[in-house]
């Protein structure tokens, strides 16, 4: 793995424990969190593989996540992305993105705790709402007001994103910010 000396925290890498290596790291959070984006960029720096497990969905089914949902319904959506996660961590550790609602699921959030290191990005719900405003692929938000749809989705989800590992914050600041938080709390979590 390269290291750009100039590059924000990268003293933090290499003090990343082995062992957490040794396992998939999940980032969990609201749609808006940043999973993606800071997934790839912390995959990067820890030389380890990236994997959208919505990506992998739409691969899976050979549809789109909105076209899942309009004809199947969000149910056996998300049987079919429990089945795609269970699949993604029985393979190589790696660094895993999930969507928004996988870790709510019982079967999904107990596989992710107890076979990989679990990350919650916490962001407030004005920088969900300014980052979800930049795409319209999300079926949740179709034809209502994403910041509605957003506080009431936080009141159920965030209990729950609680039961994560760590809780790094994921604040409007540039994604390097909150990739050098998760290399520092990757440094010093002892679970």
């Amino acid at each position: 793995m390269s290291r750009n000396p100039k590059s924000p925290g990268s003293n933090l890498d290499g003090a990343i424990p082995a062992s957490i290596r040794d396992r998939s790291i999940v980032l969990v959070g609201l749609m808006g969190s940043g999973k993606s984006t800071i997934g790839r960029r912390l995959a990067q720096r820890l030389g380890m593989a990236f994997a959208d497990a919505d990506d992998e969905i739409e691969h899976a089914a050979g549809m789109t996540i909105s076209d899942m949902f309009a004809k199947f319904g969000e149910a056996h959506f998300r049987d079919g992305e429990r089945r795609v996660i269970a699949r993604l961590l029985a393979g190589r550790p790696h660094v895993l993105a999930t969507g928004g609602g996988a870790f709510i699921n019982d079967e999904t959030r107990a596989l992710i705790l107890a076979d990989s290191l679990s990350i919650w990005l916490d962001a407030d719900i004005p920088t969900l709402v300014e980052r979800v405003a930049r795409r319209s692929h999300r079926p949740l938000l179709k034809d209502r007001d994403p910041g509605e749809v957003l506080r009431e989705l936080a009141a159920v989800r965030n209990p729950i994103y609680a039961e994560a590992h760590i809780r790094v914050s994921s604040a409007s600041s540039p994604h390097e910010h909150t990739v050098r938080a998760i290399l520092e709390a990757l440094a010093t979590w002892n679970g």
